[in-house]
């Protein structure tokens, strides 16, 4: 297919805007602390030699949620591929510290290169990958256009476009259809967008149905020691745990804390804001509340009626210590967050009814018995009292999510297996 004009017009003014955008991007990631030196990765500078013997699968996502969500698909075709080495390329500096903790064999990470020719061009001449894969929505013109063109096979996992997203390529239909002609394979994470796709002008034999691969994301890191400390702090404490709340449900949380202290006066609430940044303003409102409070980021240790985690990268260390997890991001239409990770901890799930991003999961563990939705705090209170005061039935919750997350390796092999035919990977095993 010829480039049509849209795409043509995008490959002219990127090679005018790249200095100013490389000055931005590097300048962000110089902010939040990473090295002239990787910073420079956004041109296209490599920091990391290519391995050879075997080949090099690159896999580009955007944010934190993308870049972790593929970390056990790695794994998997690692093991189906050992001579294999793969690449993770993502845009902050928060996405390539938390996959650093959590990297799988053979695996590094680059900050992903500009959508403008130098850039690219660099960047395909020293890395020479033999497969690439997108995650979600990460389409970028060029980066797709000159991938193909250096003759890389190449797939999407996990698509998905918001119905703006959507809207806006409609109206653009030649330049989607030169976009999506790349891959070799599309994998959606359900019914539904696999015939967006198609609508968009991908080639249906190649679009399918997946699985949202953040609901199989690997389990999250433990700081062993961490836990035990905090154990030791808790003694015989009953806690539960909020994590990723957003503004807007920590208020609710802490009112359905205050009630449940009326049952449980020793209970302890680990609160754990999506966004470490508004710690001081989460802190406010538990003080406001009436609650007592420690704090991680002041060296506490788990204790008062609430403890504040406003950090990134220790949830698992925190469920570690509650059979009982609240999502957030679910109270209001956020879309909600992963219930795979708590699953994998063996905690139960309560989360809000607002979970688009999650439905299919969020079904299949209701019907077990691993999750339950809530509407609003006073379900909140009444499911949760549920939970704390029966042993059995919080044991039984728990053992259902344990054996949910033990079900899904069977479906990620099978798009593992999916992943290294479609890409022409099976003859290097």
């Amino acid at each position: 297919m010829d480039a049509p004009f849209l795409y043509r017009a995008w490959v002219m003014a990127s090679s005018l805007i790249v200095p100013f955008a490389a000055r931005s991007s590097i300048r962000k990631l110089r902010d939040a602390g990473v090295s002239v030196t990787r910073a420079h990765e956004k041109l296209g500078h490599a920091t990391e030699e290519r391995h050879g013997g075997g080949p090099l699968i690159w896999f580009h996502a955007a944010s934190v949620g993308e870049s972790l969500s593929v970390l056990a698909l790695i794994t998997r075709i690692g093991v189906a591929l050992p001579r294999a080495h793969f690449l993770i390329t993502s845009g902050t500096e928060t996405s390539a510290r938390l996959v650093a903790q959590r990297m799988p064999p053979r695996t590094f990470h680059q900050f992903a290169p500009l959508d403008a020719p130098g850039p690219l061009k660099r960047f395909l001449k020293h890395w020479r990958p033999d497969a690439a894969v997108f995650v979600e929505s990460e389409l970028w013109p060029q980066m797709l256009r000159r991938t193909y063109a250096s003759g890389a096979r190449m797939a999407m996992v996990n698509a998905r476009l918001s119905e703006a997203s959507m809207a806006q390529w409609r109206k653009m239909p030649k330049l989607s259809a030169y976009m999506l002609e790349v891959f070799d394979l599309i994998l959606t994470q359900n019914d539904a967008m696999a015939g967006a796709m198609v609508g968009l002008n991908a080639p249906a034999d190649r679009v399918a149905r997946g699985i949202n691969l953040k609901s199989m994301a690997g389990p999250l890191p433990i700081d062993h020691d961490a836990v035990f400390e905090a154990r030791a702090a808790l003694g015989h404490r009953p806690v539960w745990i909020a994590s990723s709340t957003h503004p807007g449900e920590e208020e609710v949380v802490l009112r359905a804390h205050k009630a449940l202290l009326k049952r449980f006066p020793d209970l302890c609430l680990i609160l754990v804001p999506r966004h470490p940044e508004r710690g001081d303003e989460v802190a406010a409102l538990i003080s406001g509340a009436g609650l007592s409070l420690t704090r991680r980021t002041h060296g506490d240790a788990p204790g008062g009626q609430v403890f504040l985690a406003d950090t990134l990268g220790e949830l698992g260390t925190w469920y570690a210590l509650s059979d009982v997890v609240f999502l957030g991001g679910s109270l209001r239409p956020i879309g909600g967050h992963n219930p795979y990770e708590v699953a994998q901890s063996g905690s139960a799930v309560l989360s809000g009814i607002h979970v688009t991003n999650f439905a299919e999961t969020f079904a299949e563990m209701e019907g077990l018995g691993a999750a339950q939705l809530v509407t609003d705090a006073n379900d909140l209170i009444e499911k949760l009292e549920a939970w704390l005061a029966d042993d059995a039935a919080r044991t039984k919750a728990c053992t259902a999510a344990r054996d949910f997350a033990d079900g899904q390796t069977d479906k990620l092999d099978s798009i593992a297996g999916r992943l290294v035919k479609a890409l022409g990977l099976d003859t290097d095993a």
